[in-house]
């Protein structure tokens, strides 16, 4: 078998809020060798990366001691004001590393809720940066929902209509077609709707970028961790256009995938490092 034209998006990898978080982490850790260094919830959603800091001494932790000394640090997806709090008050010197894409959404979703808008957020419930998103706008008001879909939504159809004015942020990584579904929705329902299309411009150009290399592609390999929402995405928009699988690394590429394979356009997450790449790249190749 010939080997396949392989061909690597541009947009491929760590995006700028990602790359400023990890390179921050490193540093502050070389700057204070002495100082213990924390991260409040995985940095990013790759348990490669999160290894490599473990081994330079920079520790996950999942909750927030009482009493604590060193650096603790918020991740790129932020975190609840009283996370921010509580960081300080246990003693910790904080670090605030929240994508500023990120810090976007965040403030327009405040501005939203005090200015007596219903606020929508779509995004996924669960996903810790659409939780920071939800707190912010909750201490401002009561009218906060989250969805990805028209389902989710419309059990809070009749309050929405009966509330003059809708506002919607979206998480930065979620794909346009759950924006417009939402938006369609609720163009139907409420009086009046404010949309901020809040999607990163990283993840919208990912995205585009990817559709297009899908369409001249046998197949698609969408690299990157399972826990991140931006590469769950990817794969989830691509298979609309060619045959596509998501791995989370080279161990996961079996031969047989390959069989009969021309062209292969390779894109990843953008919590994916470019080491993980390139070993795709070289296992496809017939490297070791």
């Amino acid at each position: 078998m010939t080997n396949p034209n392989i061909k690597l998006a541009k947009f491929a990898g760590f995006c700028y809020g990602v790359k400023r978080a990890v390179e921050t982490a490193v540093k502050l850790k070389k700057e204070n060798p002495d100082k213990n260094i924390y991260i409040l919830g995985e940095l990013i959603h790759n348990t490669d990366v999160i290894n490599e800091l473990e081994a330079m001494g920079i520790k996950t932790i999942n909750e927030i001691p009482e009493h604590g000394n060193g650096i603790c640090i918020v991740r790129s997806h932020g975190a609840a004001p009283e996370i921010f709090e509580q960081i300080k008050n246990a003693g910790f010197e904080l670090v605030d590393l929240t994508c500023p894409d990120v810090k976007k959404v965040q403030q327009r979703a405040v501005e939203l809720a005090k200015n007596d808008y219903f606020v929508v957020i779509v995004g996924k419930p669960n996903h810790p940066e659409v939780m920071a998103i939800k707190a912010n706008a909750d201490l401002y008001s009561d009218k906060v929902v989250v969805a990805t879909t028209i389902e989710e939504l419309a059990p809070y159809e009749a309050a929405i209509k009966s509330h003059r004015k809708v506002g919607v942020v979206v998480q930065t990584t979620q794909m346009v077609s759950s924006l417009n579904l939402i938006v369609n929705y609720l163009n139907t329902i409420a009086k009046e709707v404010l949309i901020y299309n809040t999607i990163c411009q990283s993840t919208a150009m990912r995205q585009k970028e990817a559709k297009e290399l899908a369409k001249e592609s046998d197949l698609m390999i969408v690299v990157g961790s399972r826990k991140s929402a931006n590469t769950s995405h990817l794969a989830e928009i691509l298979k609309d256009y060619t045959k596509t699988i998501h791995i989370e690394n080279d161990t996961e590429l079996k031969p047989e995938i390959l069989e009969g394979v021309r062209s292969i356009g390779i894109t990843a997450g953008a919590s994916t490092p470019q080491s993980i790449i390139d070993k795709v790249i070289l296992k496809i190749k017939g490297g070791k």
